[in-house]
């Protein structure tokens, strides 16, 4: 009989999927040698993603893990309203597809996991009578602030970006307004979605977590203990297996100028700057940069990406001269380097020139600069950063806080970028208190992942639940 396979289903942007691939990998590894698995990876290709270098990547790896891509096939894009409108109604188109793909395996499926944007499709996995699983790419607390979301609609009354109060999300200090995740700020589109993927995460056998019991405690006993469900409501088993990046260096390490720069610079010295995949930034707003990092006279490695062409969110290689003022690099040229293309980001945060990072505080982003304890100072853009930063700053402590205005869309002025530069690498109080923390993140992230860790144990506890499931 042919060995069961664990059915993926990604929302395939490069974010979720890398690190949805990475924890099936992980959950391979744990598996024990007794019973052999293999991943089937089910992508529904948005028109205008790019993925195929990761799949690529995956598929000529050599990692020595069965893994199988099945690509379904193309419909069309809905019209949508938000976002979070055009993921989900993109992902229940594909419900016939994806049943008809599971269907057809010709191996024993011993669960399904789905990023949490692709529950539409639990029906799909109750018909086949197959254990589905969530699998969570953001923080604790923002799985707990979802949760919560159900009771918050009924106690809240008007778009939650307007209240006036700060928001009760147990296992976090109370939460302004201001800092809420995008899709939860009007009572539109978004935030229906949000509402029934909350809803139905609890029709799952378990909700995996990319973060590290020792950096969320709080929340993750919030969770478990019921205190985010109306009446202590169950909730299902939660697995954090954090943090879910991949460790090991490359083949060959990669020769970037950038990183040749850094070889030359003092050790902690260098402030990156990078801003995700999506991070695009106006030309005023990178004015201002350039007058704050000149202003703050500290080092600095600024990953500036140019705008994206038409129809696409990927921003392009920048053309530098023109973005900058006039003079800024001749300026700053003996202690700050402007990098124009994509950078090894993961390479950068290793490096031991690197003191800080300004980040976006996407959590992939975010766990990569824990894994190497490096402080960040938070510029939330989309999604659920504005939460994430709120956390880093005010729960882990790991971060300095930066005044963005979310009205000007997410615009921060010179001066207060070179006070947040200043204060995380000028030796403040504040900016030592996060790098203490950071250290500790770095400490709780790498024990977790090891034998008898946390992380490698909640792996464990998965792998004997899917593997008692049999396969269909």
């Amino acid at each position: 009989m042919a060995a069961p396979t664990v059915v993926l289903i990604p929302f395939c942007v490069t974010g979720h999927l890398t690190s949805m691939l990475q924890a099936g990998k992980r959950m391979l590894s744990s598996g024990g040698d007794d019973r052999a698995m293999s991943l089937t990876v089910l992508l529904a290709p948005l028109p205008m993603a790019r993925f195929a270098h990761i799949v690529e990547r995956e598929a000529t790896s050599g990692s020595g893990f069965d893994i199988r891509f099945h690509r379904l096939p193309y419909v069309e894009l809905p019209a949508f309203t938000s976002p979070e409108d055009m993921i989900s109604s993109f992902i229940q188109l594909h419900a016939s597809n994806a049943k008809a793909a599971i269907a057809g395996l010709g191996c024993p499926v011993a669960a399904v996991v789905m990023d949490y944007f692709c529950t539409t499709l639990f029906d799909v996995t109750h018909e086949l009578a197959l254990p589905v699983y969530v699998y969570f790419t953001s923080p604790a607390s923002m799985l707990a602030l979802m949760l919560r979301l159900p009771a918050l609609d009924q106690e809240v009354a008007g778009d939650f970006g307007e209240a006036g109060a700060a928001f009760d999300v147990p296992g976090m200090p109370p939460v302004p307004a201001a800092f809420l995740p995008n899709a939860v700020m009007k009572r539109d589109s978004a935030y229906r979605w949000s509402m029934y993927h909350a809803n139905r995460f609890m029709e799952a056998a378990g909700i995996i977590v990319n973060t590290v019991a020792e950096v969320e405690p709080e929340s993750l006993a919030a969770i478990a203990g019921g205190r985010c469900m109306p009446g202590g409501r169950r909730v299902p088993t939660i697995y954090p297996i954090g943090p879910v990046i991949a460790f090991d260096p490359p083949a060959e390490q990669p020769h970037d100028e950038c990183l040749r720069w850094l070889d030359a610079q003092p050790r902690s010295s260098v402030v990156l700057l990078c801003f995700g995949s999506m991070g695009n930034l106006t030309l005023p707003q990178v004015q201002e940069i350039a007058e704050g990092l000149q202003r703050s006279e500290h080092r600095f490695l600024w990953v500036l990406r140019g705008p994206p062409p038409a129809g696409s969110p990927y921003p392009t290689d920048a053309n530098v001269e023109e973005l900058v003022p006039g003079g800024f690099l001749e300026r700053t040229k003996e202690r700050g380097l402007v990098w124009p293309r994509w950078a090894p980001q993961k390479e950068i945060l290793s490096h031991p020139s690197i003191g800080g990072f300004v980040s976006h505080g996407g959590w992939n982003s975010t766990l990569e600069s824990l894994w190497h304890g490096v402080p960040l100072v938070t510029w939330p853009l989309y999604a659920e950063q504005h939460m994430n930063a709120f956390v880093l700053v005010a729960a882990l402590g790991v971060a300095v806080a930066m005044e963005v205005d979310r009205k000007r869309g997410n615009f921060v002025e010179a001066a207060e970028l070179e006070r947040a530069v200043r204060t995380l690498m000028g030796g403040s109080e504040e900016g030592r208190e996060a790098r203490a923390k950071a250290a500790e993140a770095k400490a709780a992230c790498r024990n977790a992942v090891e034998e008898g860790g946390s992380s490698c144990a909640a792996l464990q506890r998965l792998m004997r639940e899917i593997s008692g499931h049999g396969g269909a």
